[in-house]
């Protein structure tokens, strides 16, 4: 009998929760370490949450992981050609994926963060810059989204606010876990 997933196919592989939480002179990216082939866990501690420019930008990524980790290349060109423009280093990055052959064909989403500016970077050319300070990506970014707006106004702290999400989304997400990795910075906000 044939497998009922076809494991080389990156559309069957799910399994991200990526959560930015911007609050009070901090920073925070949390991401979940859950990849799952169709219905059954590959990996139960994946690293989707890194550190770029001398630890100056965080990144989480979600989606096919070497389609992630070679636009984290590029994006960590694009920062060395533009230090101080996070988002001129994100635009000109984004356009390349959209309009490069190759670059075209890889199937992830990033988020991009500072100590002043988040941005959500996609295959289709977006550059999205959310509002509120709390933004997520993932099969389960929707769920920790959801959880950090809900608890937004009662929770002071970002990196606890984070963590609390990212634990709602695994209750109810079955392609997230709670064994997290989690980056911040201080920031100007």
């Amino acid at each position: 009998m044939a497998d009922q997933y076809d494991y080389a196919d990156a559309s069957q592989w799910r399994g991200t929760t990526i959560l930015t939480v911007r609050k009070n002179g901090k920073v925070v990216i949390v991401g979940d370490g859950q990849v799952s082939a169709g219905n059954t866990v590959m990996k139960g501690n994946a690293r989707k949450v890194r550190t770029l420019a001398g630890e100056k930008i965080l990144t989480g990524f979600a989606g096919a992981t070497a389609d992630a980790f070679a636009l984290l290349e590029r994006l960590e060109t694009k920062v060395e050609q533009y230090p101080t423009q996070l988002a001129r280093a994100c635009v000109e990055l984004a356009k390349d994926w959209r309009t490069d052959k190759y670059l075209r064909q890889l199937q992830a989403m990033l988020i991009v963060a500072d100590k002043s500016e988040t941005f959500v970077l996609t295959g289709n050319g977006d550059v999205v810059e959310p509002e509120g300070g709390i933004t997520a990506i993932g099969s389960g970014g929707n769920y920790a989204l959801s959880a950090a707006i809900a608890m937004d106004e009662y929770e002071e702290d970002a990196e606890t606010l984070a963590r609390k999400a990212m634990k709602i989304a695994d209750r109810i997400c079955v392609f997230t876990n709670n064994n997290l990795t989690l980056e911040s910075l201080d920031s100007d906000s």
